[in-house]
């Protein structure tokens, strides 16, 4: 039976994080963790749940861009949708007139990641399978057929990308089981938020430590005094044999990003995050070259535009760990693209997470790397944060810090309306 696609809502939920500086850092001292949130109505009563991530203002402006795509989905059907999804993907991305206003980058990707986001958990609950689970069951082909592998075919062609996913295949159900019994490792980057306290900060990390967490991530670049007297303190407080990563989220330039890490290289960071312009590939290339010496990666990708963005990265060697993003890219179809060129250069995926349903959301695609792409889990790890799960229908389960596979169909995606109505942003005035 044909299911057709009726209608189309979004909505402006925020939530006011910045009160006791929850996500707080460098560049984003007052963040409000929202979402552009988006129901897909179906002619059989079916619906499907998406979003994307936002810190607040302007988040009704990614409302008026999925409102502007949603004419693209009105009377599709979803077999018609998957059948074809890279043809899909590129009536989405290559409209005529709304291309004007990206292409593949800024407000209008955050929407078409929170329509097709929408796509893919009412395909999965169609299947009656969690998104990851739909993703691993696939064969390499269909894998292959959703992907735009338009601008990347001189890093990344598709008949590599099958051969990658054909390999892995070997022993495929044997990683299927190590997840469903331990899951995927995660690290956590609730302790050590700019805004927190010296006291909150060694208490936060004390207790993680005590719960089982031994990878931390923590925020810099504010001050270069109080980063160093921080990272004292959490070194101290998870111990020599922990993992430490640092996080500028974008505050520093490329000769200040250098001088600015290595003066915390006595810390032991394992990585420098965003050190710099999401957009300065050659910057970061730069940065990457002169922390090598000193055991320090760069890893970005959480503002990171597109597949293209993606690509120069890897072949220009900017970065040593890819971080990719469940909203900032175009949905899933996006991100199996970042993962194959993930692996053909051999740089590991550690995804960013946190927000509003970040996290909710790429698990399923760090499970379908291991599982179907990478086979490693060497140097590989995924953010997590612990605020807001409660305003999920599904959300994450962590054990011992590993992520454990979501049972429930669909891609993790779906709200509480409570909550949804509690948190809506009432904007006076409306689109145009």
């Amino acid at each position: 039976m044909v299911l057709k696609i009726t209608n189309v809502t979004v909505r402006d939920v925020r939530f006011p994080t910045s009160v006791e500086q929850h996500g707080s850092d460098a560049m984003h001292t007052d963040p409000d963790y929202s979402v552009a949130y988006v129901v897909l109505d179906t002619d059989r009563g079916e619906k499907g749940y998406g979003l994307t991530f936002t810190l607040g203002k302007g988040t009704e402006i990614v409302v008026c861009a999925v409102e502007a795509l949603a004419p693209l989905l009105i009377e599709k059907s979803l077999e018609e949708i998957v059948g074809d999804f890279r043809g899909f993907y590129r009536l989405l991305t290559s409209d005529s007139q709304l291309r004007w206003i990206g292409p593949e980058k800024g407000v209008i990707h955050l929407a078409t990641a929170a329509v097709l986001n929408a796509v893919w958990d009412l395909w999965a609950r169609i299947e009656g399978k969690p998104l990851w689970k739909l993703l691993v069951d696939m064969e390499p082909m269909q894998i292959i057929s959703c992907i735009d592998f338009r601008y990347i075919t001189d890093a990344l062609t598709e008949e590599e990308a099958l051969e990658i996913l054909v390999k892995a295949q070997e022993s495929k159900q044997q990683r299927e089981d190590q997840m469903l019994k331990e899951g995927y490792p995660a690290y956590n980057t609730s302790c050590a938020w700019l805004g927190y306290s010296d006291q909150l900060l060694k208490k936060l990390c004390t207790e993680a430590l005590n719960s089982g967490w031994t990878k931390f991530k923590m925020k810099v670049g504010a001050n270069l005094e109080d980063d160093k007297r921080r990272c004292g303190i959490v070194r101290q407080a998870i111990g020599p044999q922990n993992t430490l990563m640092i996080d500028a989220n974008q505050r520093w330039d490329v000769a200040e990003a250098i001088s600015w890490v290595s003066s915390l290289a006595e810390f032991k960071p394992l990585w420098i995050e965003e050190p710099t312009s999401p957009d300065d590939i050659l910057g970061h290339a730069a940065i990457s070259k002169a922390l090598a010496p000193l055991g320090i990666g760069v890893a970005t990708g959480e503002q990171c535009q597109n597949r293209v963005m993606f690509k120069q990265f890897l072949q220009a060697s900017a970065l040593q760990f890819v971080q990719i993003d469940s909203c900032r890219l175009g949905s899933v179809n996006e991100n199996l693209a970042v993962l194959l060129m993930a692996h053909k250069f051999r740089v590991p995926v550690c995804p960013h997470a946190g927000g509003v349903g970040l996290c909710e959301l790429v698990q399923h695609i760090i499970l379908f790397d291991y599982i179907s792409v990478s086979a490693s889990l060497d140097n590989r790890m995924c953010e997590y944060t612990d605020h807001l799960h409660q305003h999920f229908t599904s959300p994450v389960v962590i054990c011992d810090a590993h992520y454990m596979p979501p049972v429930d169909p669909g891609y993790s995606c779906e709200m509480l309306e409570s909550s949804v109505q509690m948190h809506q942003f009432q904007k006076r005035g409306g689109c145009e």
